[in-house]
């Protein structure tokens, strides 16, 4: 199965955000601290040099991956003609076989946050809701065998 690049609007706002501080504000400091630690001398033993230097091929790194990743991802926002079913971008109340309430929101790989209840659009249960509606019941098989939701609610604004 081929991965969606797809990213909500705040998410690739999130990744430029980040991008833009590593390279204009995090690298510039590292790179002041590795030349004022390697103006003390002996550097095979200077721990504020050998750290600056892990910590600025760190900062290289993921300017890379983030500058590759920002070109190929595609912003998705909210079409109104999505309302009533599940789309990217979605929130979406869930009731489990318990009666369990559980809120979604459906996002792309890059920006998914299990704290927040950020699914991603690969997730089981993300693929299992997409083009459902309100009051229609998803199976998904989880490690713990097929669990049964039922929809309650359904907003491209934050559930409560």
């Amino acid at each position: 199965m081929q991965k969606a690049n797809y990213i909500t609007r705040e998410g690739y706002l999130a990744l430029d955000r980040e991008l833009k501080y590593l390279w204009k504000e995090e690298r510039p400091r590292v790179t002041q601290a590795v030349s004022d630690a390697a103006a003390l001398g002996d550097r095979s033993e200077n721990a504020e040099y050998i750290y600056g230097k892990r910590r600025l091929r760190e900062i290289d790194r993921r300017v890379r991956f983030l500058t590759k990743r920002l070109e190929i991802l595609k912003i998705v926002d909210p079409d109104p003609r999505q309302e009533g079913k599940v789309f990217f971008g979605a929130w979406v109340k869930l009731e489990d076989d318990s009666g369990k309430l559980h809120i979604y929101r459906i996002v792309g790989t890059d920006e998914f946050d299990p704290k927040r209840n950020w699914i991603s659009i690969n997730s089981p249960v993300a693929r299992a809701l997409i083009g459902h509606k309100i009051d229609d019941e998803i199976s998904v098989i989880t490690p713990n065998g097929k669990t049964f939701y039922y929809i309650i609610d359904i907003s491209y604004q934050e559930l409560v």
